[in-house]
């Protein structure tokens, strides 16, 4: 694993598997990110080597408190950015795609600006 998008879409990702399933592996990464399993098993460790995430004996994949927090984080960014090019009338599909993005490079201090403009609680949608 390269770079900071990729780690981030990463933690994304488990997260929200852990939210629809009550246990996830790397397979259930592979089918979802459409990854070859040896990419993502590389990833997985290098996640867990970084202390964002355990897996136990059975493989089971579990986000430890830092992993949970950062991939809260970008999650939270996914979805406001993909609600504000909504608000402004982008596709739907589009305003995910582009968000999906740019969630991973934008500065705290613009999210911030965008959130506010945005004028949502970003913490109460799922």
């Amino acid at each position: 694993m390269r770079t900071k998008e990729s780690e981030e879409m990463y933690l994304e990702t488990i997260l929200l598997l852990q939210r629809r399933k009550p246990e996830v592996r790397s397979v259930d990464v592979v089918e979802e990110l459409g990854f070859a399993k040896s990419s993502v098993s590389f990833a997985v460790h290098l996640l867990e080597k970084r202390g964002y995430l355990t897996m136990n004996e059975i493989g089971v994949i579990r986000l430890t408190e830092e992993g949970r927090a950062k991939a809260e984080s970008i999650y939270e960014r996914h979805r406001v950015i993909t609600e504000l090019f909504t608000r402004l009338g982008a596709d739907e599909k589009l305003a995910e795609q582009d968000a999906c993005r740019i969630e991973h490079v934008i500065s705290p201090e613009m999210f911030e600006l965008i959130k506010k403009f945005v004028g949502e609680d970003p913490s109460a949608k799922n």
